[in-house]
């Protein structure tokens, strides 16, 4: 067991590496709209813009749930896939996993729910410090840019110096068709909302990013916000102790997500604006001349409705949510990964990029960053 407590100066956040991990099983929006019951592939494809989706498991067309593989063919958990996108990231940047000060994994799938114990597991993987703190966030699609905020005040204020966030969503083994196939009822109407858009937006897959704090003034983060909407965007009550498995009053849907998506579009608009408004703001930063934007992608359609509603050119906009799904709290770090890999921003060269996501419960955040 090793400490290590380094005399740490204020510094400035700054991202020093990135990785990604995205599963090879493509399961294509007409096989899915066949497995799950509700929508024709048609319209899936007219409401989202979703082609295709990744998965790390794949479903019986006869029954309508998860293959769980052989064990031994990694990566099959949501771990290894964060295993994959943290080493990277690691290897990017330059860095030994003992110069980490934090590792934090922001998911709402993690393979083990209690005692933080996905995050232990890659602090064990990855052989860190005993000092070094490993926790995960229950959060979803707002949650990586809302650890990412609280992370840059740690290193700004000194208290760390090097810190992972990993975003990581693993729904390919919920996948079930009797669970999907059914729909809940909305609070205070007589309305209910089914759970099938759920099965037929998530993808599975795994961001990484390393923040280290810097000497260099003309790299980092430039402006961060987070906060907090009261709002159920995603339904999922059950497991917990007011509805515990055994429960009579327990319903198999409640261990479902069910998302809100009438509810997502008019948050998702307005918080999404009011988030990159106000670090532009900050930065003193005009939103054209951000190089790249990389923001939650909650569907294809309201990206890019987002999008034009607030001016940005198509080359400003990066998105792979039409062919991987929406990858929840891995979307972002996903994108700057694949876009640092193809040259498209790289760092070091003083690339303007801002981040924006809101969503499940729903935390909020963005960023304003040099690269």
């Amino acid at each position: 067991m090793t400490f290590d407590y380094p005399q740490l100066q204020t510094r400035r956040p700054t991202i020093v590496g990135a990785g990604a991990y995205v599963p090879e099983i493509r399961m294509s929006t007409a096989r899915i709209a066949a497995l799950i019951p509700g929508w024709t592939p048609e319209r899936i494809t007219d409401r989202t813009g979703i082609h295709e989706r990744r998965y790390l498991w794949d479903i019986d067309d006869v029954t309508g749930k998860a293959i769980e593989p052989t064990p031994g063919e990694a990566p099959t958990t949501g771990v290894d896939m964060s295993e994959i996108a943290l080493r990277k990231a690691l290897r990017m940047a330059g860095l030994r996993s003992a110069g980490l000060d934090a590792i934090f994994v922001v998911t709402c799938t993690a393979d083990r729910p209690s005692f933080s114990q996905d995050a232990m597991l890659l602090h064990r993987r990855l052989d860190c410090r005993a000092d070094c703190y490993a926790l995960v966030f229950d959060s979803g699609c707002g949650g990586t840019m809302y650890v990412f905020d609280m992370v840059a005040k740690m290193i700004a204020s000194g208290a760390i110096r090097t810190a992972a966030i990993v975003g990581s969503n693993f729904t390919s083994s919920m996948v079930d068709r009797d669970l999907y196939s059914r729909s809940v009822p909305l609070d205070g109407s007589d309305k209910s909302i089914g759970a099938y858009l759920s099965a037929y937006v998530f993808g599975d897959g795994a961001g990484a990013i390393v923040l280290q704090g810097e000497d260099d003034q003309d790299r980092g983060v430039v402006a961060s916000v987070a906060g907090n909407e009261h709002l159920d965007l995603v339904l999922r009550p059950g497991g917990g102790s007011l509805l515990p498995p055994h429960a009579d009053r327990t319903r198999p849907v409640d261990l479902a997500y069910v998302v809100n998506g009438a509810l997502v579009q008019q948050s998702y608009l307005r918080c999404m604006q009011q988030s990159l408004e106000h670090v532009l703001a900050r930065g003193g930063t005009a939103a054209s001349a951000v190089s790249r934007y990389y923001l939650h992608q909650p569907n294809q359609r309201l990206l890019e409705h987002f999008a034009a509603s607030i001016g940005l050119r198509r080359d400003q906009l990066a998105a792979n949510v039409s062919r991987y799904g929406n990858t929840s709290s891995a979307g972002m770090l996903i994108l700057l990964a694949e876009d640092l890999e193809r040259g498209t921003v790289a760092l070091g060269s003083g690339d303007l990029v801002a981040f924006a996501a809101i969503g499940a419960g729903a935390h909020l955040g963005a960023q304003l960053v040099r690269l």
